[in-house]
């Protein structure tokens, strides 16, 4: 019998691994691990680490010591990580062939550790597949490149493109612009080629050196697993061209912010239609219901999908950005966009998550949140006509605290995800927020430093 580990050990000899990056994803989304030579890794098959892993922030410090013993075995017990199937990458800017492969959390019962991001997108898709279901997702990746600093007091500014000038003003959807780091995107789509990740399109954004990369349609773990390799290769494009790239969610002042939109449906396995629309393309009872439940349940759980200080400021009117869970045909300044579409592809967009967001839980609340909406029959508010920008009737925690603060009293999200993992992440988002509240801005030394 031809067994996953036999795959991935057939895998790695034809692709002449010789080193293994082991890697499980925080709730930040860094990648965390180990590395082994490929003999050592497959002798072991997997990797052990400490859960405490989980509980960093973006930082690298950990939760207060009272939330850290309630949530972890105080003997520092270790969480046994398994390689997932179909989740190796090839790592092309290496000199030594190495392949990343993602790993699965469990304990040592086997049983799928509740601090893991990837496990709680797993535990979502299986509340479909229990009712026959498959979400179909398509995300959309939008990522500044900015000139090297080593000076985090310096504002983030344009690169030096090709022609030796760095962008001025806005130069959305034009292509001399994007062809300025054609050398860059051509390594980035080659490294990407070589990785099988489903990339479609590329255009430039509304901000200097802002760009999207579009995803194709398909299944929301696997792409999940794509967006994090993704993310990894392009800073390393950057890195090899002389520049970096930022997927923080607002960058650079007065600029627009960078989102990862979600474009999802739903299919019936059985039929393999689209659950969302009716046999004469029209707008199923489901997909409203998905709809309200989008409404209902984002603004709970937005510190999954806006989870920093700077993800709040791409949350400004007239800022290219939704400030509401609205609803509208074709309208781009609603959070729930619904594009034009014939019936297999009918679809819904969250243009709510930040780009900083960690693509596994973005994927699980925004799944989640329209799962609940069918389950629960809820009804959306009638869709919106013209400019949403100004409507004050769906609006979002405006802060990262009053986020946190909903967050920890959603009981449906407890339910599902767990309370370990809502205790665990709303503690980590709560450590960092501690940490920037100690941060004096530039803007504090500017203003008040002599005037008050």
């Amino acid at each position: 019998m031809n067994t996953p580990a036999d795959q991935l050990k057939k895998q790695l000899k034809q692709q002449g691994i010789t080193e293994v990056e082991c890697m499980i994803s925080d709730f930040c989304g860094i990648a965390r691990g180990k590395i082994a030579a490929t003999g050592k890794f497959l002798e072991e098959g997997g990797m052990r680490l400490p859960e405490s892993v989980l509980l960093q922030t973006v930082t690298g410090d950990y939760v207060d010591d009272q939330v850290f013993h309630a949530l972890l075995d105080e003997a520092g017990a270790d969480m046994f990580c398994r390689p997932a199937p179909h989740a190796v990458f090839v790592l092309p800017w290496l000199a030594e062939p190495t392949a990343m492969v993602i790993h699965d959390s469990l304990d040592k019962f086997g049983k799928p550790i509740e601090l893991s991001p990837r496990n709680a997108l797993k535990r979502v898709l299986d509340l479909y597949a229990d009712n026959g279901w498959r979400p179909v997702v398509a995300p959309e990746l939008e990522f500044y490149l900015t000139r090297r600093s080593h000076d985090p007091d310096l504002p983030l500014e344009a690169p030096n493109g090709r022609s030796g000038r760095p962008e001025r003003g806005r130069q959305s959807f034009s292509i001399d612009a994007t062809h300025e780091f054609a050398a860059l995107f051509e390594d980035l789509y080659q490294w990407c080629d070589v990785q099988q990740l489903d990339l479609d399109t590329l255009s430039h954004e509304s901000g200097p050196a802002q760009m999207e990369v579009n995803f194709r349609h398909g299944d929301a773990l696997r792409l999940a697993d794509q967006l994090i390799v993704f993310k990894r290769t392009l800073h390393e494009a950057a890195l090899k061209h002389g520049v970096s790239a930022t997927f923080m969610a607002k960058p650079i002042a007065f600029q627009p912010g960078s989102a990862m939109h979600i474009h999802q449906s739903v299919q019936n396995v059985a039929t393999g239609k689209n659950l969302f629309a009716t046999d004469d393309g029209a707008m199923s009872k489901q997909f409203l219901h998905y709809i309200g439940g989008l409404q209902r349940y984002i603004p709970q759980m937005l510190p999954l999908f806006a989870p920093n200080v700077n993800s709040f400021r791409r949350f400004l009117p007239d800022n290219c950005a939704p400030v509401n869970v609205a609803w509208g045909h074709e309208n781009r300044t609603v959070g729930l966009r619904v594009p034009t579409a014939p019936a297999a592809g009918l679809r819904v967009e969250n243009r709510l998550p930040g780009a900083d967001a960690n693509p596994y839980l973005a994927m699980a609340a925004t799944l989640l949140c329209g799962y609940l909406g069918i389950l629960e029959e809820l009804s959306p508010c009638d869709p919106l006509q013209g400019r949403a920008y100004d409507h004050c009737g769906l609006l979002l925690p405006n802060t990262l605290e009053d986020a946190l603060s909903r967050m920890e009293e959603c009981d449906v999200l407890k339910q599902y995800l767990g309370c370990r993992f809502v205790q665990g992440y709303v503690a980590v988002k709560r450590t960092e927020h501690g940490n920037y509240s100690q941060v004096i801005s530039s803007w504090e030394r500017e203003y008040l430093q002599s005037n008050v």
